[in-house]
């Protein structure tokens, strides 16, 4: 909860999506970081089915604003930011913690280097200057470079940290770049 505490108090929704892989739904697979498997695609392929059924069903749901969802990927999610709001054109905003390109090889189906350009909506990527997961020279700003979100739509915020950014620097860029693409949140009265 600690990294989605603070969307939820600011008033926003969130959907945690156990994507195929993860939590109770774990398997075969034993890395999240890219290979040229099959069964690295499939899993990849997965993860954005499931995001899509999420969809889905939040779209059914009357106290949901289709019109205002936005993408949140932490550190795997993240970098999985590179690929799938690309597939899913219902996103309007997206903010990636800890992201940048894999310095593993995938197959092409699933490689970021393929997706990241199409990926159009406004994007803040929050990391951290000595990250040694996803160094900054060699994954953060070529996959920032490379976002096919138009420059006055995207940003990469660097804090002098390593993978994790502090929490109050996440929290204030995370909740200043939703507020400013999906408006402020509304409360409703009881």
């Amino acid at each position: 909860m600690p990294r989605i505490d603070f969307i939820l108090k600011s008033g926003r929704a969130v959907l945690w999506p156990l994507y195929k892989g993860t939590y109770e739904r774990g398997d075969d697979l034993k890395w999240y970081f890219p290979d040229t498997s099959t069964s690295y695609r499939d899993h990849v392929i997965q993860c954005s089915k499931d995001l899509s059924r999420s969809i889905d069903y939040l779209e059914s749901r009357p106290d949901i604003d289709r019109n205002k969802l936005g993408f949140y990927g932490y550190s795997w999610g993240a970098c999985m930011g590179g690929i799938l709001p690309a597939l899913e054109d219902r996103f309007k905003v997206s903010v990636l913690m800890g992201a940048g390109f894999y310095l593993q090889k995938a197959r092409p189906e699933v490689d970021q280097t393929n997706f990241a350009p199409r990926v159009t909506i406004p994007t803040l990527m929050v990391d951290g200057r000595y990250d040694l997961t996803f160094p900054r020279a060699t994954s953060q700003e070529p996959l920032y470079r490379v976002l096919g979100t138009s420059k006055e739509h995207k940003r990469l915020a660097l804090f002098d940290c390593g993978h994790f950014v502090p929490r109050h620097h996440l929290i204030k860029e995370t909740l200043d770049w939703r507020d400013r693409y999906l408006g402020p949140v509304e409360r409703q009265s009881q």
